[in-house]
């Protein structure tokens, strides 16, 4: 059965940094596409950074230069750097692998 499982999620002030963890299970994380999405409360989700199935990588434009997607395949986990951290980052983030997502962890930032 395919799942991911999210974790690293937390409360930090503002400009601190977090790394969240997606583990795949009986889905290849490093297979493409895939993503983190972000939905804070009471709005929709939308992309962070989106990887397509040739590799090319977007990232949201309120993030570029602070988040980081990487993924480790031995470890068939990906991560999400997020350093600088402002109060709008705060909300639930997903991990999202061939149109699978995990439950998602939560991040909240206090300025």
């Amino acid at each position: 059965q395919e799942r991911l499982m999210e974790s690293g999620g937390g409360l930090v002030q503002a400009g601190e940094s977090l790394e969240l963890s997606c583990k795949g299970s009986g889905i290849a994380v490093y297979a493409n596409p895939m993503g983190w999405f972000h939905q804070p409360p009471d709005r929709e989700r939308e992309a962070v950074v989106l990887v397509q199935e040739d590799g090319t990588t977007y990232y949201r434009d309120s993030v570029k230069g602070r988040f980081t997607l990487s993924r480790d395949e031995n470890k068939n986990t990906a991560y999400l750097h997020m350093n600088d951290l402002k109060p709008e980052d705060s909300g639930t983030y997903y991990c999202m692998n061939r149109g699978y997502y995990g439950r998602g962890t939560r991040v909240s930032v206090s300025s």
